[in-house]
């Protein structure tokens, strides 16, 4: 009995809403409720997913950390002490904003590797993996303006270091270092512009730019492990891709376990380790901002490190620059570089499996690279991974020509 009123009174309000905003139904049926996706996604297909509900998890967060943080040189670091130990929650909620910049940057990179290992930036999908390069490098710069605000040693030392490098763009270079900053130093202005960015414009643009990922997916639809469109062999009455099931609700259920399981880890992290020993928040942005004390090391958080590490490896100002933004920048060419005939790594020879490993080999070890002090020895090692990284990309055509290919499928397989 409790069931039937309970389920007429959803109806009547569904009808109600179609009524006056039909628009409403047909934009539900054609991104969740009847947009099929393929059946067999797998362990690489919660990443994408789970870079949304991160996002969320820093908006909501972030919201909530704006009550009481105060955007002043004077005020900030002092601010974020306040809410960490007198504000109800403060500390729970500035880790699962700490944690999530972490959490979110984990996510992208294994949302990128699964798009990279079975091509899911070659045709029709090129539009959507030029979005969500747009979105790793939006998202770089939301992360270094967040990073900026707590106003600990590290903050201050970190937008030092970074700003100054725009001082190496020719003849423009120190108005340009002058305009980021608002002033001649890192000082008040700069924090104020930063908080500003931070908590206002970049997240804006960032909603939209994952809003507009979203949407060109849908258009052409999601790759699979096979690389096999499904749209290819459809039900002859419906229309329906006999490869697809429908996005809900057999993938909101999936996505929601694997949101579960994240979550258990993430509250781990939050709860005993939420420093990740110095990764997630560095031990000298436990101490106020000094301009007149340096700290020993100065290195930026754990996923900026791989282009910092670039950064270092070459001995020339400007020529570092261009080596680290070119790092960033090239992944946009990645699906004009492959000439595979194929889409997933499943069916290429091992030319292509040995080279993407070793890349991402090169990558994690720059990235270790760039937190240590940067000896001789260290500097040598990444500028010959330095190497390996645009040589990756560089002889793509190459190599991704000549690997030998297997038969794929005319159906989407299960081999797990």
């Amino acid at each position: 009995m409790t069931t039937n009123v309970i389920t007429r009174v959803i109806d009547g309000a569904q009808g109600w809403i179609n009524e006056r905003a039909p628009g409403l139904q047909q934009w539900m049926d054609r991104h969740a409720i009847k947009y099929y996706a393929p059946k067999n996604f797998n362990f690489w297909y919660f990443f994408g997913s789970l870079a949304l509900v991160v996002f969320v998890n820093q908006i909501v967060t972030g919201i909530w950390l704006t009550m009481s943080y105060k955007p002043s040189a004077a005020e900030a670091f002092d601010s974020v002490e306040y809410i960490m130990r007198d504000v109800d929650w403060g500390w729970l909620i500035r880790y699962m904003h700490s944690t999530g910049a972490s959490a979110f940057f984990i996510v992208v990179y294994l949302h990128m590797f699964r798009g990279l290992i079975y091509g899911s930036y070659q045709k029709p999908r090129e539009l959507i993996w030029t979005l969500g390069v747009v979105i790793f490098l939006v998202l770089m710069a939301e992360a270094f303006l967040g990073y900026v605000l707590p106003w600990g040693q590290m903050s201050y030392w970190g937008a030092q270091v970074i700003t100054s490098l725009f001082g190496a763009v020719p003849v423009i270079g120190e108005a340009l270092v002058e305009f980021i900053r608002g002033d001649y130093l890192i000082s008040d202005a700069t924090l104020n512009r930063f908080f500003a960015l931070h908590v206002i414009a970049v997240p804006f643009v960032l909603a939209g730019l994952i809003y507009l990922h979203l949407m060109a997916l849908h258009e052409v639809g999601s790759n699979n492990p096979d690389g096999v469109d499904i749209k290819k062999v459809k039900d002859k009455a419906t229309g329906i891709p006999l490869d697809g099931i429908a996005f809900h609700p057999y993938y909101t259920v999936k996505d929601i376990f694997g949101t579960a399981f994240f979550l258990v880890i993430f509250a781990f992290i939050i709860f005993f380790e939420p420093t990740a020993g110095g990764l997630f928040l560095e031990h000298d942005n436990f101490l106020p901002a000094n301009p007149m004390v340096t700290p020993e090391h100065i290195k930026p958080v754990w996923y900026f490190t791989p282009y910092y590490a670039m950064l270092r490896a070459i001995p020339d100002k400007l020529l570092g620059v261009v080596v680290m933004g070119a790092a960033t920048l090239i992944f946009f060419a990645v699906p004009w570089l492959d000439r595979s005939k194929v889409k997933s790594i499943r069916y290429r020879g091992p030319i292509t499996k040995i080279l993407v490993a070793l890349f991402v080999v090169s990558f994690c070890i720059l990235g270790w690279l760039g937190m240590q002090s940067g000896s001789p020895a260290q500097k040598l090692v990444a500028q010959i991974l330095t190497f390996y990284y645009f040589a990756f990309f560089f002889t793509m055509p190459i190599w991704t020509a000549v690997d030998k290919t297997k038969p794929v499928p005319e159906r989407v397989t299960f081999d797990h």
